[in-house]
This record gives C-alpha cells, structure tokens and sequence, in this order.
C-alpha cells in the first residue's frame, strides 16, 4: 500500500483532493472524516431546495445521474474510504497523526497520515447577541440546517419572518419565505444591502426592486437582541431603531472559517483563514489545506481576502490531488466573483468595487451604463445595470458590477478572464466576445462601459456620479441640469429640481447658446447619458468652457434619489 492521505472534511475541497489523488495515483490510500452525517453535498443548492427549485433533500447529494454520494459510493466507485460522524479534534505534527472523536458515541482514535488535506470548511457568523438561542432562529450551512429550516417554514405558528444580514444567503432566502407566504423584513447593519459585492449606488435598483415586491428593509440598523415568548421561543427583534415582530429569523450575517484546528497545531493562520502557498500547502509542507477554511489571495488588490465559494473549493481540491500525486500545480489566487438571482433581479460582481480600490489606496475611475441587455429593436431585451472600476492612470480593469433582470453572467466571467490577465480597458474593448441580436448589442455593454472609462481618460468628457450631483443639490449650488430627452419622455419621468433645462438633443446646437448660462456649470444627462455625452460635445464644440461642461453618469435610470415618475 502507498503513502496514507487523510482528509479532514467532506463536502466540497476535501472530497474533490480525495478522488483527485487517487485518480492519478492509485497506490495511495485515502481517507476522509467528516463530522456530519452527508459527505460531497451540494450546499450552495440550500436554498433552491426552500423554494422547491430543488424537489427532495438528497437530491443535493447525488450524481449527475442520480447515485447518492454515499459512503459506498467513495468506497466502490472513487476506492476511497469515508468516516461520517466523525471529528478531527487535534493534530500531531510531530508524529503525523489526527485525534478523532465519534460524535455520537464520544469514542476516540489516532489516524496516521504521510500527508494531511485540512478542509474544514466555514461555519455561520453567530454573535453574542442576547436571546440568540430562542427556538425559531435558524441558520443555512448545512443540509441538518436546510431541513429544519424547511420544517419550520411549513410549521411556523406566525408568517412574520426577519432575515438578520443582507448577503448572499439572507438575499438568496428571500424568494423561498415570500412564496411560503412569509412577511419579509431584512435588517442589516450597513446602509444598503449585498455590501460585500456592490457598492451603494448600484445595491438601490435591487433595494426598490425588493421593496416592490413586499420586502421591508432596515439598513443601517443592527440587532440588538431576541425577545422571547415566554415559552422559549423568539418572538420580537429588537433592533437599534424599532421592534419588529417574529415567527421566524434567518440569521445571515456571514461566515467565518473554520480554522481552529490549524492554529492548534501551530500552522500559520490568518484572520481570514489558513495562511496557504500556491502550492496549497500550508506553513507545514506536509499538510495541505483548501476552501472555506483557508484565506484566498485577491489577484486584483494583491491582498488576501476571505471568498467562501463551492466553485473556489472545487479548484483548491483538483490542486490539492494534483501535487497530492506528485505534480506542480499552482492556484493563482480569486477574483471575488459572485451571481445570484434575487427575485428576478440577476446580480454579478468581479474584482473590486469602487470603495474596496479606494480602500486599497488605488485611485480610481469609472463608469456607470444601464442599458438593454440587446438591441432596442429585439423583443424581450432587459435593462441591466453595470459599473465598471479602473485603475485611473493607467487603464487597468479593477472590477465590474452588474444588475438587473437582463443576462449578467457572460459579461461578469469575461470581465473575470480579463482580470486574470491583468487587463486595462482596451483590452476590454479588444476583446473578441460574440454578437448577434438575440444575445447582445453589436457593442456589448461590457465594452461601452470600457468605452466610458476610456473616453474620460482620453479627456473627450468629465462626469459626476449621482450621489455627486446630489450632494451639489443638497449644498444648493448653482448649476444647471440639461435634461436632452424627448418630451414624450420628460412627461413619463423627470428630476423634480428648478434647475432642470430641457433641450431635446436635436435642438441643442439650434438652442444652447440662447437658452444656456456659459458661466455656469452644465451637467449633461438623458435616459442613460448616451444622449447627453452627445449633448456635451456639442456644448464644447459651441464654445463653452469645457472645464464648467459635465455628464451625468447613467442618466436617470441610474438616479437612485428623487423622481417624478407618470407611466
């Protein structure tokens, strides 16, 4: 028998690592523990399994072709061996063993290894919140997870339910309570929902799509505790700013990895995680570790980063088994990229947002370009929503967020190829992606946002963000808005401000020199400002001060404040 592999978790990295080695290396033997009852499932699946998406439990567990991943399964099929219900509790480097413990009757052993996979996965963020072990307070990790919280939304006494944390997991829950016939409150810390993938002025268009549809959010408020009933059971969350009543709460506030049994044995470890080479071995060439559980290094920002991700641990297990086997495989590190769907609102987000870049010290610019998802002319064409993050002097892609009911994923893995290579917005608009009217315009809107970016850097326009014009309204500055939309879409919607000036594009050259102050600042905008980076042309070219002339970014389709809207 070859070298002994011991694997130290089940679900995703450590199972992939297992049947990766033993594919290219037969020799070995393999074992994997794992301290829960189900081995190589799919969690990210959880809640389209609430939804009914998903029709039975174990069907997250099975092949493609429907085989239950079992412990026979890996045995038969895979030839490795599984242990469930059991714990790694300790690590001897020294003498290359693993304490375990039955978790159902407490019994304990030593397994040797020669090599060791640590993938122990992430476990639910948890504070000390008072009140935070009353019945009817759930978490969504694991399959154990996914059921209760399946028997306690058909059971619940109330249809009052309150998710604690607007990220992935409580956004991805919405849909399933909504459908059960669940009121939906979301109370979250930070200003704006999904803050660890957008920043604020692209999460508005999914904060009032989500509100549309019945869901109350409380952003920029944080839980303070749990009443109880009287029976042990929650009742009310009590909030910095209000009360809200409670049949059920989902608590999502994020995750942390599991880590602890690494920095016992002395292996570096990180706040975010297992400290891990390229190799994905840790501080100890012996032992390798790899998903939820370890720290991933940001390609874009060159830091690490915490990016807790099924498709991350798949690729950490494949390179695991690869030099596992002998082979020199390196991981080059994420993105950060990351879809859902949230009520028929696709999201997408790569590389940084504006205020990580910031964060990072990097200067930024950017670009802000709603539009259809195809041309105009194709039926079915959907808005998407998309900003896109650069590097200010030098052109070099950052990230791209992008929203809406419009397709979203093509655009957000190309911006992530993009990224891998270090690309600046010209090769974003070089890029050789695929036309025809069904799918996209001639220019995809991944290249017209590169376009933006490229045309500010080359000093053809200078633009504000809305919250910039926004904060000039507040101040009450002097400036003008010229509005260069039709009148039939003026009467349909429009900004509610006395500064507002309607020039409809085809007059402008006829009517700007007229009807326009030349010593006041002119911010130019349209439905999306396609119209009004026109519009900004033609002022400059009429003799305007090109220093006083200024695009509003997105038009109002991308105003989040104040609109009047007639439709």
């Amino acid at each position: 028998m070859g070298k002994k592999i011991l694997v130290i978790g089940g679900v995703a990295c450590g199972p992939k690592a297992a049947c990766r080695v033993k594919r290219l290396d037969p020799s070995v033997d393999v074992t994997i523990v794992e301290k829960g009852e189900e081995i190589s499932y799919g969690a990210c699946g959880l809640p389209f399994y609430l939804e009914g998406e998903v029709g039975e439990l174990k069907d997250l567990t099975t092949t493609p072709v429907g085989v239950p991943r079992d412990v026979n399964f890996f045995k038969a099929v895979k030839g490795v061996d599984v242990k469930l219900n059991t714990e790694a509790v300790a690590i001897d480097r020294k003498n290359k063993k693993v304490a375990v413990r039955n978790v159902k009757d407490g019994t304990q052993e030593e397994l040797p290894y020669d090599k060791l996979v640590i993938a122990t996965g992430s476990s639910p963020v948890t504070p000390p919140i008072p009140g935070i072990d009353l019945e009817g307070i759930y978490c969504l990790k694991t399959m154990e997870d996914g059921s209760r919280l399946k028997n306690a939304m058909e059971n619940s006494p109330g249809k009052n339910a309150v998710i604690v944390g607007a990220g992935l997991i409580g956004m991805e829950c919405l849909e399933p309570l909504l459908k059960a016939g669940f009121t939906c409150h979301i109370v979250e810390k930070l200003p704006f929902v999904l803050p660890a993938l957008l920043d604020e002025e692209m999460a508005v268009p999914l904060m009032k799509h989500i509100s549309s549809k019945g869901v109350v959010l409380h952003c920029g408020d944080g839980v303070e505790s749990f009443k109880d009933n009287g029976q042990g059971r929650v009742s009310k969350v009590v909030t910095e700013k209000t009360e809200i009543d409670a049949d059920l709460v989902l608590l999502a506030i994020g995750f942390r990895p599991n880590s602890q049994i690494a920095q016992d044995a002395g292996l570096e470890v990180g706040r975010m995680g297992i400290i891990t080479d390229a190799y994905m071995r840790t501080s100890d060439p012996d032992i390798y570790a790899g998903g939820d559980c370890v720290a991933s290094f940001n390609i874009v920002s060159g830091t690490y980063m915490y990016a807790p991700m099924g498709s991350t641990a798949n690729k950490h297990g494949r390179i695991i088994g690869n030099n596992l086997a002998g082979w020199n495989t390196t991981f080059s590190g994420v993105c950060g990229t990351g879809v859902c769907n949230i009520m028929g609102f696709n999201v997408a987000r790569t590389g940084l947002t504006e205020r990580d870049a910031k964060a990072q010290g990097l200067e930024t610019i950017t670009s802000l370009c709603p539009a259809p998802d195809k041309p105009h002319y194709m039926k079915g064409s959907k808005l998407i929503h998309m900003k896109m993050v650069a590097e200010k002097y030098t052109g070099r892609l950052l990230g791209v967020q992008i929203l809406g009911p419009g397709e979203v994923l093509s655009r957000v893995d190309t911006a992530a190829a993009i990224l891998k290579g270090r690309g600046t917005v010209e090769d974003v608009f070089e890029t050789d992606m695929a036309y025809a009217p069904p799918f996209s315009p001639a220019m995809d809107n991944l290249i017209v946002a590169a376009n933006v970016i490229q045309n500010k850097m080359d000093g053809l326009i200078s633009s504000y963000a809305p919250a910039e014009v926004k904060a000039k309204l507040d101040r009450g500055e002097d400036f003008v808005l010229l509005d260069v939309r039709t009148p039939k879409e003026l009467e349909q919607m429009k900004l509610p401000y006395d500064n507002v000036v309607h020039i409809p594009l085809g007059m402008v050259r006829k009517k700007a020199a007229d009807e326009l102050p030349k010593d006041k600042e002119i911010v130019c905008m349209c439905k999306i400002s396609l119209r009004g980076y026109e519009a900004a042309r033609m002022l400059k070219e009429a003799g305007f001060d090109s220093e006083k002339i200024r695009l509003l970014d997105g038009g109002i389709v991308a105003w989040p404040y104040e609109k009047i809207v007639n439709m």
